[in-house]
């Protein structure tokens, strides 16, 4: 059986895996995230999934198949990252307040011979949200390491009104895409192994 490394701190795309039977060990691959200037959306988040896999893989011993992934949200065209203030969490709100915006996750897999990578993108619809309720979710420390502020697996559910795609995808991993990788190396769900193994 092939081997599964998923280069990624992120424990929502750990419980995703787990979640369609994959078995898999952690491995650390940090890069810069700078979006280079006037990049595409869809290709910053491809990007940077690409070059977590290869990071990863440049951490293991011997054969196996490293799998990396970026989620980012999208408004008008712009990135919008991780909040770095409350203020800037605050002003991402009341940007998606009561409008439509697109989650791009790009997910790439690699094992040292070659590479094949899938963009998703799922339309997510905010209801309208009050600037007194934006406060109360940013004291709830919730928005602080996500993109675009929120979190749709979280407390951040209450603002979606509707969802247009991959709700998995929004949370970090396109399940039926990621399956379509993973057969193509040989790795397959629904296996029965629990768990998985940190590094």
């Amino acid at each position: 059986m092939t081997q599964l490394y998923l280069a990624s701190g992120s424990p929502r795309r750990r419980e995703l895996l787990t979640q369609i039977g994959v078995p898999f060990t952690v491995v650390s691959a940090p890069i810069d995230e700078t979006p280079l200037p006037g990049e595409a959306p869809a290709a910053y988040v491809e990007r940077l999934a690409q070059a977590k896999a290869v990071a990863g893989f440049a951490h293991i011993d011997g054969a196996g198949v490293v799998l990396g992934a970026d989620t980012t949200v999208v408004l008008d065209g712009q990135i919008l990252g991780k909040p770095e203030s409350r203020e800037q969490a605050l002003a991402m709100l009341g940007d998606l307040s009561k409008r439509e915006h697109q989650v791009l996750t790009a997910v790439a897999l690699t094992d040292g011979q070659r590479s094949i990578s899938r963009c998703v993108s799922t339309t997510v619809r905010f209801r309208t949200i009050s600037f007194e309720e934006a406060l109360r979710y940013w004291d709830s420390g919730e928005p602080v390491d996500k993109a675009g502020g929120y979190a749709i697996q979280g407390l951040g559910a209450v603002f979606v009104s509707g969802i247009e795609g991959s709700y998995s995808a929004v949370v970090g991993l396109p399940l039926s895409e990621t399956a379509e990788l993973l057969e193509q190396f040989g790795v397959p769900c629904w296996q029965l192994q629990e768990g998985s193994a940190q590094r």
